[in-house]
């Protein structure tokens, strides 16, 4: 008879170490890969036969992964990824990934998992400290970005109507550069949003808040969703003097970090982030800059205790859980979740924060060397100088169409991923580095790719 789902015999453990073997290669990333999507009806046929009441057997169905599921994705942590906001998780994170998903840990609850609770905790006070938070703050490990904004701003809300009660309509502030995942939680939320325009460089500064809630008269307004390093030009908002407003009409401060938060470690560019330690959040994802595998993002409150006012879910079957120690689930809209932030605290045991300091950093000097040879050369045009490792530029008289077929060429190619975006209007490019092992050389051959390409 064969052996179940949960035994274990000479297959299983062939098939074990099969999925080691190909953890292990699939993390030399070979530079000559080629990735990208196929045809859902060609996936569709290689797939037919998996699902089965017998099924194909476990060597088989990783065999089908290898070599034709994966390929028909795009990596993230591919050097060449300049697009979005890539990812580069470390070795020892990725590895750890699988330990973590061996371990079978609720993360929940400090009952049922609190030595993992206990580490995510510890990485969790190493970005509290590199904000200036106090030694009370606390967070949580949430699954992005997008999860992270929506607890926050549910914590707001609750926070706000303790203090002064339910206003008719509920609203925020946040400029147009914010991330759609604050808009998506507003929606989600059912509250309005205050527009706020930027300056010229992109960035929300504390005069342009201060008018906008004049405008609006401030009537329902509990929350200012501020960015520390915009996702579309990486621009870092007027922390300190966006919180002076907020302090003033008392305004709950949520800072979106998700990818430029992660330099707060770097020598070069934590200064542009003055009064990050006056928010009342903030979020963070480790899966983008700080060198975690997906999906991790880190939520941090200056002040848990109105988190877990908003957040904490009862009933009887909870009534067990004792409230006297951390229990992630009581600070974000979750309840059940995976120990995510152990990558993040293994890597930062295993190589230490330092080596964390000097990868942004070199991620910083190459965009600032990037950003040199872009404004050096003729037809190209830099329209911003990085604040981060973000840059846009255009190329004297390409259209957008022109961007999206060189991009999509490139793309089929394997030679990178870089796609288009929109700044004040008009098309352009746009390159994020968030891998350390990204080079300088490659990048400026793929400048000069550029500059040959006639149309």
């Amino acid at each position: 008879m064969a052996p179940t789902m949960h035994e274990w015999d000479a297959d299983t453990n062939l098939f074990a170490h099969s999925v080691i073997g190909y953890a292990i290669e699939r993390l030399q990333l070979p530079k000559d890969t080629r990735w990208g999507a196929q045809p859902a009806d060609e996936l569709a046929a290689v797939l037919a036969p998996t699902i089965s009441a017998d099924g194909v057997g476990a060597l088989e169905a990783l065999r089908v992964f290898r070599d034709t599921l994966m390929p028909a994705c795009r990596p993230m942590d591919s050097p060449m990824n300049l697009a979005y906001v890539p990812t580069a998780p470390s070795i020892a994170a990725t590895m750890f990934d699988l330990v973590v998903s061996a371990s079978s840990i609720f993360g929940g609850a400090w009952e049922a998992g609190a030595g993992a609770i206990a580490a995510e905790n510890q990485a969790i006070r190493w970005l509290a400290d590199l904000a200036g938070f106090p030694a009370t703050a606390g967070g949580v490990f949430v699954s992005g970005g997008s999860a992270a904004n929506l607890s926050a701003l549910v914590a707001a809300r609750h926070a706000h109507e303790q203090r002064h009660g339910r206003p008719a309509r509920w609203a925020i502030a946040a400029t147009d550069e914010v991330h759609a995942s604050v808009r998506a939680a507003a929606r989600v939320m059912d509250v309005d949003v205050v527009g706020v325009p930027t300056d010229e460089f992109g960035r929300l500064t504390g005069a342009a808040l201060e008018q906008a809630l004049r405008d609006h008269d401030g009537d329902g307004v509990f929350a200012v969703v501020a960015t520390g390093g915009t996702t579309n030009a990486g621009a870092i908002d007027e922390l300190d003097a966006i919180a002076d407003v907020c302090a003033a009409r008392d305004l709950w401060l949520h800072v979106d970090g998700a990818y430029g938060l992660a330099a707060l470690c770097s020598d070069i560019a934590r200064h542009q982030f003055r009064g990050i330690e006056r928010a009342d959040s903030f979020g963070v994802d480790p899966h983008k800059w700080l060198f975690a595998p997906y999906d991790c993002a880190a939520l941090v409150y200056r002040d848990p205790a109105p988190a877990a006012a908003a957040h904490a879910q009862h009933g009887s079957y909870l009534d067990h859980v004792d409230r006297g120690e951390w229990n992630p689930s009581d600070y974000a809209y979750h309840l059940s979740r995976r120990a995510r932030g152990l990558p993040l605290w293994f890597s930062l045991a295993t190589y230490g924060t330092a080596a964390y300091t000097e990868a942004v950093d070199a991620s910083i000097r190459t965009t600032r060397a990037l950003a040199d040879d872009i404004a050096a050369r003729p037809r190209f045009e830099l329209l911003l100088r990085p604040e981060l490792s973000v840059l846009l530029f255009t190329v004297d008289g390409w259209t957008r169409e022109q961007y999206l077929a060189w991009s999509r060429e490139r793309a089929r190619a394997g030679v990178a991923l870089v796609v288009p975006t929109s700044w004040r209007g008009a098309p352009c490019l746009r390159l994020c580095l968030v891998d350390p092992r990204t080079r300088l050389a490659d990048v400026t051959a793929l400048l000069d790719d550029l500059a040959g390409t006639s149309w």
